[in-house]
């Protein structure tokens, strides 16, 4: 098991257990307990997660969103296919919103070699598409970066999407639900996706399938809205047979 690997299984053990002890990281993994001590160490160090005597607890409440560092460890080969998927819809020469988020950010390492204007509202988005410049245009909002996440929201955020229209937008979410609706954990997160699908012809929502039949706190749109879902093969075939039978096109990749 490499390093990313072990480190991504232990991130998701102690989220879903709360708690998890060295001894039990270390049959889970196969690794020896002083490998296992160095990897809280290392993930603690990120915010993935607290680092207690004899072990590690999740830093999360219910409800909470999960940190950016151990978001991104999640599902990650679901997201690269998700966003190539996504990038297939994507024709040369459109104007694109692309959302902040993990899977968003893997659309824009695809997105960078395309000639294609995209605004991008993360900095971690903005330095990828901006570096090295490329065929990309590539157009930068105002606004304040979330701690931690890099999500652009605030009045300047809003007032660079109420200024323009765009072909496509890329959102992602937290939550989707066909009776819940778009969530997501933030509220100035959630004023911003709103604000950009209501500049955007297409709606386009990439999320694995662990954001479906979940609802977050901040409640963004109906499903209604969403012109086609691109998720991975575990979304719930359920959630995916009521969005589909209230119009939203689902590709599961």
């Amino acid at each position: 098991m490499s390093n990313a690997d072990r480190h991504g299984l232990i991130a998701q053990t102690v989220r879903e257990a709360g708690s998890v002890t060295v001894q039990a990281l270390a049959e889970l993994t196969g690794a020896s307990e002083m490998t296992i001590r160095r990897d809280l160490d290392t993930l603690a160090a990120q915010g993935v997660l607290e680092r207690v005597r004899g072990g590690a607890r999740t830093l999360l409440l219910r409800g909470e969103e999960p940190p950016f560092a151990l978001r991104a460890r999640e599902a990650v080969d679901a997201k690269r296919r998700i966003a190539a998927e996504v990038c297939s819809l994507i024709a040369d020469g459109e104007t694109v919103l692309l959302d902040s988020g993990t899977t968003c950010l893997e659309v824009a390492r695809l997105l960078r070699q395309r000639p294609v204007t995209v605004m991008p509202l993360s900095l971690q988005a903005i330095q990828i598409l901006g570096d090295p410049p490329g065929p990309t245009t590539l157009m930068v909002p105002g606004g304040r970066p979330r701690a931690a996440e890099g999500a652009l929201t605030g009045p300047l955020t809003l007032a660079s999407l109420s200024a323009l229209r765009f072909d496509t937008a890329v959102v992602g979410c937290c939550g989707l639900s066909a009776a819940e609706g778009l969530t997501a954990y933030d509220l100035d997160d959630a004023a911003v996706k709103k604000a950009g699908i209501t500049s955007s012809r297409r709606i386009i929502v990439a999320a694995d399938g662990s954001k479906l039949g979940r609802t977050a706190y901040a409640y963004v749109g109906p499903s209604t809205h969403l012109h086609t879902l691109v998720t991975d093969t575990t979304a719930p075939a359920d959630e995916v047979a009521t969005l589909e039978a209230t119009g939203t096109v689902v590709k599961a990749v």
